[in-house]
């Protein structure tokens, strides 16, 4: 039986979104020299910028930017070096790029530039354990704040021990990040949960989170599921025992972004748009057969 998806409205300065009558597509932007997924392609403005507007056309409903590697093993990178790399980005979409703009980052100066140069969520992928006061951030400026899952930090998530119990692990340390978020004067309405498949899990661990998302689902917020071209997907797809290189992962994610929706996802992270935006409109006509096409 698939899980019945709660509908939810967050408040952007621009509009409001409505989540859980169809699935919104977050299109990934890194804008970073040393991602694993595309290699640092955009890690110039010009071609970041061009790529944004791609996304767009695309199908996208909105554009998360990324100005910090946080694969496994990466270095924490200065915050002024991450602005340095999202600013010309988010200056040169704004007023232009029609879809709202989330940023990714694990740093409280850095989320309060970008809200000022229109960013409108704010996403981080530490659930407020690097710095708390991102949610001061997002509650002064009354944007949505979506709250991850990662068991220690990049450069150790995949290093050390796994929990025993990766469904109870994310349920206790979101329920903590929703605490402190909810301190600092987040509206519960502002706020979107992400289990944050590949940090600091095995790969056999993000496939339990996936078969298990309606435990998630039960927390009450709006879920957002980010598995497009993850290193769980190279080792299920690998052949003569290499992994499959992200490029060769597209069909992996459909499955997983499938997956994501019937469990209950409200949004899917994705890097390949197109492709996903189609799996998503039919992944969406099983979880309401209303949506399907009239014969």
């Amino acid at each position: 039986m698939i899980p019945r998806r709660r509908v939810f409205q967050l408040r952007l300065p621009s509009r409001i979104l409505e989540l859980g009558q169809r699935t919104l597509v977050m299109g990934v932007l890194n804008v970073t020299p040393d991602s694993f997924s595309d290699g640092g392609r955009f890690s110039e403005p010009e071609s970041a910028i061009e790529h944004a507007f791609a996304i767009e056309r695309a199908g996208a409903d909105l554009l998360d930017i990324g100005g910090e590697s946080t694969r496994p093993g990466s270095a924490e990178t200065a915050a002024s070096v991450e602005l340095d790399r999202i600013l010309p980005v988010l200056e040169a979409l704004r007023g232009r790029l029609k879809i709202p703009i989330s940023v990714d980052t694990r740093r409280a100066s850095v989320a309060e530039i970008a809200v000022r140069a229109g960013a409108e969520l704010l996403n981080d992928v530490s659930g407020l354990k690097s710095d708390p006061k991102i949610a001061e951030v997002a509650a002064r400026h009354r944007v949505p704040l979506i709250l991850m899952h990662m068991r220690r930090e990049p450069r150790t998530m995949q290093s050390g021990r796994f929990a025993r119990d990766v469904m109870k692990d994310v349920l206790q340390a979101l329920r903590r990040s929703v605490t402190f978020a909810r301190k600092a004067s987040v509206a519960k309405s502002q706020i979107i949960l992400d289990p944050g498949i590949g940090f600091g899990k095995s790969f056999a661990q993000n496939y339990e989170i996936l078969q298990q998302l309606p435990q998630l689902a039960k927390l009450g917020y709006p879920l957002l599921v980010g598995t497009s071209r993850k290193g769980f997907l190279g080792a299920t797809l690998a052949r003569d025992g290499k992994a499959a290189p992200p490029e060769d992962r597209i069909w992996g994610t459909a499955a997983t972004v499938t997956a994501s929706i019937l469990q209950g996802a409200h949004i899917v992270r994705v890097h390949d748009v197109e492709e996903m935006v189609q799996v998503a409109r039919v992944a969406d006509c099983v979880v309401d057969l209303k949506r399907g096409p009239k014969s």
